[in-house]
């Protein structure tokens, strides 16, 4: 025989639909998958309400500006009034060019042009010089490169062991006058191609430029630097020394 059991009736509050009244257990509703949980509205926080219609309405468009700077300091360059790449880079062109015309005439050559010493110039006639040789089918680069490196520092041992204490050639200015005073060896470089090899001529063009460079090399470095004028002589046939080598790689 089966029991029975009294049931409750079930009775909801106000007559609501469970899934919709408030209460302890109210049912969520569904999320859609990966969808992070919304953060719960903290009652605490105070609401602040912006009035759009208060606003003054603009009427000119600004645009942007890329040259300014973070801080929008008012100083800031635009990119126009930027120097060139080159000047940021430390190349001045002008200053090359100037400097080239003044080695052009060794009889006039201004020592004021070469108080700022610089490596770009004598890196582009390192280059030309060994291009020109390329062109006589010799590849010197690798030659040029160490031999002028030498040069300088043979250049800046002597001279600061005649000057003595009082010497104030350093070797980054020595690098400088001995790349620019190789002008000279470019030059003859280029006419050799023209010239045939192993004759009278190009042995004459070798000794002329030579003596060109010897010139310009050695009043710069007296000019240039202090207790110079005193060993001209000695100077001079280091200056010799090294741009008759040079003539040699062209020659031979």
């Amino acid at each position: 025989m089966a029991k029975e059991f009294n049931v409750p009736p079930v009775i909801f509050p106000s007559g609501g639909n469970p899934s919709t009244s408030a209460g302890p257990h109210q049912r969520r509703l569904p999320t859609a998958p990966f969808q992070p949980p919304r953060p719960a509205v903290n009652p605490t926080l105070p609401f602040m309400s912006f009035d759009v219609g208060s606003a003054p309405p603009s009427t000119s468009f600004s645009a942007p500006v890329f040259g300014g700077s973070i801080g929008g300091s008012s100083g800031s360059l635009g990119f126009d009034e930027e120097p060139p790449l080159l000047e940021e880079l430390g190349i001045n062109t002008r200053q090359i060019w100037r400097k080239t015309v003044s080695i052009l005439n060794p009889f006039r050559v201004n020592p004021n042009l070469h108080e700022d010493a610089d490596l770009s110039g004598p890196f582009i006639f390192l280059m030309a010089f060994g291009l020109f040789q390329l062109l006589a089918h010799k590849l010197h680069f690798g030659i040029i490169l160490g031999w002028v490196t030498v040069a300088a520092l043979f250049l800046y041992v002597v001279f600061n062991m005649l000057a003595g204490r009082n010497g104030n050639l350093d070797l980054y200015r020595c690098f400088s006058l001995v790349g620019y005073c190789m002008l000279p060896m470019v030059i003859f470089s280029a006419v050799s191609l023209f010239v045939p090899e192993q004759g009278v001529v190009i042995f004459g063009l070798g000794a002329f430029f030579v003596l060109w460079s010897t010139r310009v090399c050695t009043r710069l470095l007296v000019e240039l630097a202090s207790c110079g004028d005193e060993h001209r002589g000695l100077i001079a046939y280091a200056c010799w020394l090294i741009y008759m080598l040079f003539s040699l790689l062209v020659i031979f």
